[in-house]
């Protein structure tokens, strides 16, 4: 599975009920849309799910997509509003990660703008049958069957507000600012079958933007217990947050998140970008904050036990990263592997010097600084 951009030309997208007035430069030719696509290993696509076919709106009742009289954008968290806010747009959504849960043949995908979705592969996948798989796909059996980060978006939660006097700010029930690497904790793994993504903390309309980790219940109900299938977020309900912070605000956190990490000092690990983050066989949470290649592991209590910055520059491997560095020395992801895996059968483990020394006596090759791609983050590619 791989996620890919499909274009959407000016007719489609007016056809799917998007406000006019919103198109840049009055055409909305060049957007696209997500998808995730599915391919054998002769390259043979075999399913595929677009957004694009899974969009309502409320504004246009002569548009097939039309909520229906009497409904509103609330009776539909399950599809996504095309007129939430942002108009569409190249790499609209932005779905920066995938995984795929085989026990429950599902997918999970996130956006950039603070949600992820859960989809059923397994309900809409017909083996042997790409053309129905793909009908199927697009059909209501393909709607989102679980979705976290921003029930505003669907019309069942707050949005972000100002005060009177624009200082005084609220995050709404908003969770996550940009987000990236979402992921079902693996099967033996502390926390296994819970959901863990990254949460680069921009965009909540905090007085501090900070980065960390979220782990996330999904099936916990209002009551605190585990139902054993899907919960709209919404009908779990939130809490107030503590604040780690002196000048962090409280904020409406969702009760089905059962763990999260952020730094207690004002500016202890900020990433506005890619980044990631790995539950580890001993409890412990790796983070990885891309743009300034910085290496967390903290432990269920939220103590830092590791740390690392990593040195290696677009222009030369350094002893001191200064700020002229930022975003040339970015980390997009971090692993962590025991001796005992079997990629590492048979390999010389020992240490064999930090990095900066072994440049400095010039047994190490310098990087070559290569042209970066537009755009921050790992979006999909466009298919």
């Amino acid at each position: 599975m791989y996620i890919a951009n499909k274009d959407l030309t000016h007719e489609q997208v007016i056809a799917a009920g998007a406000e006019p007035s919103w198109a840049r430069g009055g055409s909305y030719d060049g957007s696209q849309m997500d998808a995730v696509v599915e391919v054998d290993m002769d390259g043979n696509v075999v399913w595929e799910w677009w957004f694009f076919d899974h969009i309502v709106q409320d504004k246009f009742s002569d548009k097939e997509n039309y909520v229906g009289a009497g409904k509103k954008i609330s009776d539909y968290p399950n599809k996504l509003d095309i007129n939430w806010g942002q108009a569409v747009q190249r790499d609209w959504l932005h779905i920066n990660s995938i995984d795929y849960n085989r026990e429950l043949d599902q997918v999970a995908v996130n956006s950039v703008h603070g949600e992820f979705f859960i989809i059923d592969h397994g309900a809409t996948f017909i083996p042997g049958d790409p053309d129905g798989s793909i009908r199927l796909a697009a059909s209501d059996e393909g709607d989102f069957i679980y979705r976290w980060g921003d029930p505003a978006k669907y019309g069942q939660g707050e949005k972000p507000s100002f005060g009177r006097d624009w200082t005084s700010i609220s995050t709404g029930t908003r969770q996550m600012g940009c987000c990236h690497d979402i992921q079902w904790i693996k099967p033996g793994l502390p926390g296994a079958g819970h959901l863990l993504v990254f949460d680069n903390g921009d965009r909540l309309y905090q007085s501090l933007q900070q980065s960390g980790a979220i782990e996330i219940n999904p099936y916990l109900d209002a009551n605190g217990k585990d139902t054993g299938s899907y919960v709209n977020p919404p009908e779990a309900g939130y809490h107030n947050s503590e604040r780690t912070v002196k000048k962090q605000r409280s904020r409406k956190i969702s009760n089905q998140v059962v763990w999260r990490y952020y730094p207690k000092m004002s500016s202890g690990f900020m990433s506005d970008h890619g980044s990631g983050c790995r539950r580890l066989s001993n409890g412990n949470t790796l983070l990885c904050g891309s743009s300034e290649g910085h290496l967390l592991e903290v432990t269920p209590e939220g103590e830092r036990v590791w740390e690392y910055i990593n040195p290696v520059c677009a222009d030369g491997i350094k002893t001191i990263i200064t700020e002229a560095d930022y975003d040339k020395h970015g980390s997009f992801r971090a692993y962590r592997y025991g001796a005992d895996h079997p990629g590492l059968k048979g390999r010389d483990l020992k240490p064999k010097g930090k990095i900066t020394e072994l440049a400095a006596q010039g047994k190490l090759e310098q990087p070559v600084q290569r042209q970066s791609s537009k755009g921050k983050g790992g979006g999909g590619g466009k298919k």
